[in-house]
């Protein structure tokens, strides 16, 4: 947790922050291979030096970005949860509460189709 700190001191909603860091504690606890990294100020994770998944945050929401094959494969289900849906993230407003199960889906799909992966972003 303390890489992500000075990134994380910047969401400056103290219940959001904990929200936040609540779901990295998970990441770390469930996914304990994946390595934390820092890119375009955001909290991301890397698996073998491809990327896996990267949160950002604004006023109103965490968006959450898995790349496209993932958000293509997983955009019903994130309607389904009321979340909304850019080009390139799924956004999840911060009076909603994240779907810790739907967030592993992801994490695992990007895991299990990227193993053989050998650049940093899908080619």
């Amino acid at each position: 947790m303390d890489y992500f700190k000075e990134v994380l001191n910047k969401i400056e909603n103290h219940s959001n922050r904990k929200r936040v860091e609540d779901m990295i504690s998970w990441i770390f606890k469930n996914y304990p291979k994946l390595e934390p990294k820092i890119g375009w100020n955001q909290p991301m994770f890397t698996d073998h030096g491809t990327y896996i998944i990267g949160f950002s945050f604004a006023k109103k929401h965490m968006s959450i970005g898995p790349e496209k094959a993932a958000l293509r494969k997983f955009k019903d289900r994130a309607l389904e949860l009321g979340y909304e849906l850019s080009k390139e993230t799924i956004k999840v407003p911060w009076d909603k509460d994240l779907d810790l199960e739907f967030l592993g889906d992801i994490i695992q799909f990007n895991i299990d189709d990227k193993a053989e992966c050998k650049t940093f972003w899908r080619q």
